[in-house]
């Protein structure tokens, strides 16, 4: 499974709830995934981030 080798962000399970007619109608459970990109630390190693921390890295820098 991918997941965010800074914060340990992976994928979950998400499902949604149509009501028709007074009545639920449960559908589908999909998987929904982490927005991971190839980034470099400062200390100048390549891995696999999130956005969110992709977006803390860079307030750190500046």
């Amino acid at each position: 499974m991918k997941q965010c080798e800074i914060c340990g962000k992976g994928s979950s399970m998400a499902g949604k709830r149509v009501k028709l007619r007074g009545h639920y109608n449960p559908q589908a459970i999909t998987r929904k995934h982490p927005n991971l990109q190839k980034t470099t630390l400062p200390s100048g190693k390549s891995v696999l981030a999130c956005a969110q921390c992709i977006k803390t890295l860079a307030k750190k820098k500046a």
